[in-house]
């Protein structure tokens, strides 16, 4: 159960953040939002696929485990990869609105909240500390790469570039497991598409993100490998 509030200096000059990565902090998701803006720096280190929207759309998620509520990132020394999604990385704040003006809102219920430990929210003055300006930053990117995310979407769609797949994954002890549920992108229609549609879609910006994404199939391997050395107790 969330409870977000603006945030507010003269109410939350104590607030501090715990910035530890680890599932007692909420981190223990198999999966979470990434935006066209941050596809550069995720496809490096997770899938990214697309999972259906309460609306009848899609967005693209990097995949962090295999099953609901497993993160192989995760281990003894936070979370293992140099680049953590915006989504995930600014909790547990979000932008909310304040009348007509964006703004940033604060989850008081995230178990990331603390009154005496973590990085503090505002200084002494209540002025906004280092911390506090880098999120601001960080939820501005994350604003901005969630506005550029209905026309890619919608692009994708008008040449029917999503399909769903299943991923059969062989597991430690011999006995094997499916991903289900997910999209990823056609690469014969993409191979098929004409000149004018591929250069529609690169005039838009999206023919880069497509060969991103595709890219990051690329990291499937290494996930697996990852739930392999979970299973054997080697990570």
């Amino acid at each position: 159960m969330t409870h977000a509030v603006a945030l507010d200096p003269a109410q939350h000059q104590a607030l501090r953040i715990l910035t530890s990565r680890g599932a007692a902090w909420g981190d223990e998701a198999m999966s979470a939002l990434v935006v066209p803006n941050e596809f550069r720096a995720v496809q490096a280190c997770y899938p990214i696929v697309f999972e259906p929207t309460a609306n009848g759309s899609f967005q693209p998620v990097a995949l962090f485990g295999l099953e609901p509520g497993q993160n192989l990132f995760l281990g003894l020394n936070g979370w293992d990869a140099p680049c953590l999604p915006m989504s995930v990385e600014r909790q547990p704040f979000l932008i909310g609105r304040a009348g007509d003006q964006l703004s940033v809102h604060v989850d008081l219920a995230h178990p990331r909240i603390s009154q005496t430990h973590g990085e503090p929210v505002f200084d002494a003055m209540g002025m906004p500390g280092p911390y506090l300006e880098r999120i601001t930053a960080l939820l501005g990117a994350l604003h901005e790469g969630v506005q550029q995310l209905p026309a890619f979407i919608d692009a994708l769609l008008a040449h029917e570039l999503l399909e769903s797949f299943v991923l059969d994954i062989t597991d430690a002890d011999g006995s094997t497991s499916r991903l289900a549920g997910y999209y990823t992108l056609h690469e014969e229609r993409l191979a098929a598409l004409d000149g004018r549609a591929l250069t529609a879609l690169h005039h838009a910006g999206h023919l880069a993100l497509i060969y991103m994404v595709l890219a990051s199939t690329a990291q499937f391997p290494a996930l697996i490998e990852r739930r392999k050395r979970r299973q054997t107790g080697l990570a």
